[in-house]
C-alpha cells in the first residue's frame, strides 16, 4: 500500500498554498486520477459556479 503525505501546493488562480492531504491522494489515486489539482478549494468551487452559470443563460436562450 502506497504512503501518502500532506502536500502543500500553489494555487494557479489565486496564487495561495493549499493543502493536498493525504486523504485526498489517494482518494484520487483509488478513483485513477493522475493529476494533482491545480487549484484550491474556493477557486474550484468558484469556477463550478461560472461553468454552471453559462450553461444556465446557455438553456435560456433556446
Amino acid at each position: 500500500m502506497e504512503e501518502f503525505t500532506d502536500k502543500t501546493i500553489q494555487c494557479v488562480d489565486c496564487g495561495e498554498d493549499f493543502t493536498f492531504t493525504a486523504g485526498e491522494q489517494a482518494f484520487y489515486k483509488e478513483k485513477g486520477l493522475d493529476n494533482e489539482p491545480k487549484r484550491c478549494k474556493a477557486c474550484r468551487d468558484k469556477r463550478k459556479e461560472e461553468r454552471n452559470s453559462r450553461r444556465e443563460n446557455y438553456n435560456r436562450e433556446d
